[in-house]
């Protein structure tokens, strides 16, 4: 199996290849796969398959094929839907007469759907699973050829794709259909991540039958339209990213009607539609659904997710009564959990691992602990222990029985006039109005989200966030205020929220808030960030807005101090001026101070 139609040979999988992906993970940008990661996925299909005509893999990777082939038929089907679209799959039918759950495993948003986890499907077939993956309608590669036609890899699907719509809704049940005939299965769970992850959950709040016994949601999303758009800014980036990696162009890959929502969010047009379409493909609009099957949910996430952030699936988990367990990691999206899924990695990997056990615990019966899990377990930013390159002791965690109990108390900083340098402001514990700061909007600045979407995080993920040098935050672009040094440090858990008075020159404006750790020698990690548009300003009118932060689980060290940076622009984002120049000037009006709410744990 070759995922190019020039047919080129699949090269042998080296030791090399595997330290890289498991140093670096899976994504070599946001829209690219790190060709290592694709072939070694392609040389344990082409091994199960038989098509290899050289040994491919490394003596533990044969070894596993070996175990699996010994003890299950290797297939890959496709799978008709309901309208006639064809479904690339792959199944793994455990040699039993006894009957045994299977995992369905909807493929992510990548060009190579099903394949990229055949590592993952090995070893769950390994724990006594069936395994059924399949790529959902539209995504995968499609190569155009001289006459005009296209060709589809192998594992690619039929059909345009439907975002996670009612069409997918309806081929997961047709996918259940499949397995119920192929493997009379005794139970039924889904294993999804990223777009399979939403796809996922959304089967198992729509399934006609309610035939869906538990779900495990990798990188997952609650609400797709505060994904797309949130504080009237819209995600761009994140969606630019997900349009250039479906695998073909464009006007292939998505249906007339899809093309124009996609063409109204990023010209900030129609967003009431937009908005609409989102919602009828958020899990979170199908929560009472999901309770009253009471469907058992694992989430899994990071900190500083670019495609779909964190406090949307916090959110989402809170008004679940289901069982339920939500782990939050280090990182964006994907990486802690994407060397896991694709290959040996030399030692667990436990955002995998975990979500194993619960589908142990909740498909096979195992007795493993997880019924005793707490609810929400964090991974603390950034307390794991490194030398050189390596990571020699992973993150501290902490569990909470809820998300509620996370936040144990909250603190007020004040945004004053006095800061550590001469053009910064301070953040005080008393109350200070009457003063006024500007910047000009509409530019970039080194204060910034990410330098790129997931691999900024994914090296986060690897004991490598990206360092801020603050003395080259431009103060004519951007506005800053920061603390002394704080002797006792802090314990920041959970969703900080800044309140402040703003005026611009121009009749909206762009709010880019980010929270800094800043160290004695003033580099600075991020601790988190969101952005906020503030719309149909008056000329010299005083508008105060309060605005949520990004969630967060984070240790300040003794005598680092916080920094708090208002700019007008980020390249995730949409920006009000759409990049144009203008004056925004934050002040802290005299009823209402200015102030940066900070929580602790």
């Amino acid at each position: 199996m070759s995922h190019s139609q020039d047919d080129n040979p699949i090269a042998p999988v080296t030791p090399a290849q595997l330290n890289r992906i498991a140093g670096q993970g899976i994504y070599s940008s946001a829209t690219s796969v790190d060709p290592a990661a694709v072939n070694v996925a392609e040389a344990l299909v082409a091994t199960l398959n038989g098509s290899a005509e050289t040994p491919l893999l490394t003596p533990e990777l044969q070894k596993l094929t070996e175990q699996v082939r010994q003890k299950a038929t290797i297939g890959f089907p496709r799978i008709t839907a309901d309208d006639g679209v064809r479904l690339s799959a792959h199944t793994i039918k455990l040699n039993t007469s006894e009957p045994r759950p299977v995992v369905i495993v909807p493929a992510g948003w990548t060009p190579f759907g099903w394949v990229l986890f055949e590592y993952a499907y090995l070893q769950l077939a390994l724990r006594g699973y069936h395994v059924l993956a399949y790529t959902p309608r539209g995504i995968g590669l499609t190569f155009p050829v001289e006459d005009g036609s296209f060709i589809d890899a192998p594992w690619t699907s039929g059909g345009t794709i439907d975002v996670a719509g009612p069409l997918d809704r309806s081929d997961g049940s047709t996918v259940i259909d499949y397995a119920q005939q192929h493997f009379g299965p005794s139970r039924i769970v889904f294993l999804g991540e990223s777009y399979g992850s939403g796809i996922s959950q959304l089967v198992a709040a729509h399934d006609p039958a309610d035939r869906v016994d538990a779900v495990v949601a990798l990188s997952t999303w609650g609400d797709l339209a505060d994904s797309l758009c949130q504080n009237e800014t819209r995600h761009l980036a994140a969606v630019k990213a997900l349009i250039a990696f479906t695998g073909g162009p464009v006007e292939r890959k998505f249906d007339p009607a899809t093309r124009q929502i996609l063409d109204d969010f990023e010209k900030g047009e129609n967003l009431d539609e937009v908005v609409a379409w989102g919602k009828e493909r958020s899990p979170s609009s199908y929560v009472d659904r999901t309770n009253a099957r009471g469907i058992p949910t694992f989430f899994s996430n990071t900190w500083h997710e670019t495609l779909f952030p964190v406090n949307t699936v916090v959110e989402h988990f809170e008004r679940l009564t289901v069982p339920k367990h939500l782990n939050l990691w280090i990182g964006d999206h994907a990486a802690p959990e994407g060397t896991g899924l694709t290959i040996p990695s030399g030692g667990p990997n436990l955002p995998v691992e975990e979500a194993f056990a619960w589908l142990d615990h909740h498909a096979l019966g195992a007795d493993n602990g997880v019924a005793a899990w707490p609810a929400v377990n964090s991974q603390i930013m950034f307390t794991y222990k490194t030398a050189g390159d390596a990571i020699t002791e992973p993150a501290v965690r902490e569990p909470r029985n809820s998300w509620s109990d996370v936040t144990t108390s909250t603190e007020n900083w004040y945004l004053t006039t006095t800061g550590a340098g001469p053009q910064d402001g301070g953040l005080g514990t008393a109350p200070e109005s009457g003063w006024k700061s500007e910047f000009t909007a509409g530019e970039l600045t080194e204060a910034t989200a990410v330098d790129a979407v997931i691999t900024t995080g994914q090296a986060e993920w690897k004991g490598k966030p990206k360092a801020y040098t603050t003395g080259t935050f431009d103060r004519r672009r951007l506005v800053v205020w920061s603390s002394g040094p704080l002797q006792a440090g802090r314990r920041i858990r959970g969703v900080p929220e800044v309140t402040l008075t703003v005026r611009s020159s121009a009749a909206a404006t762009t709010l880019v808030a980010y929270l800094f750790d800043v160290a004695p020698d003033d580099t600075a990690r991020i601790i988190t960030h969101e952005p906020l548009t503030v719309s149909e300003l008056s000329p010299g009118e005083d508008r105060t807005v309060t605005w949520r932060l990004q969630a967060a689980a984070y240790d300040l060290a003794a005598n680092h101090r916080l920094m708090l940076v208002v700019n007008g622009r980020d390249q995730l984002y949409s920006d009000a001026g759409n990049g144009a120049r203008s004056t925004t000037t934050i002040t802290s009006a005299d009823d209402t101070a200015a102030r940066l709410v900070l929580p602790l744990g």
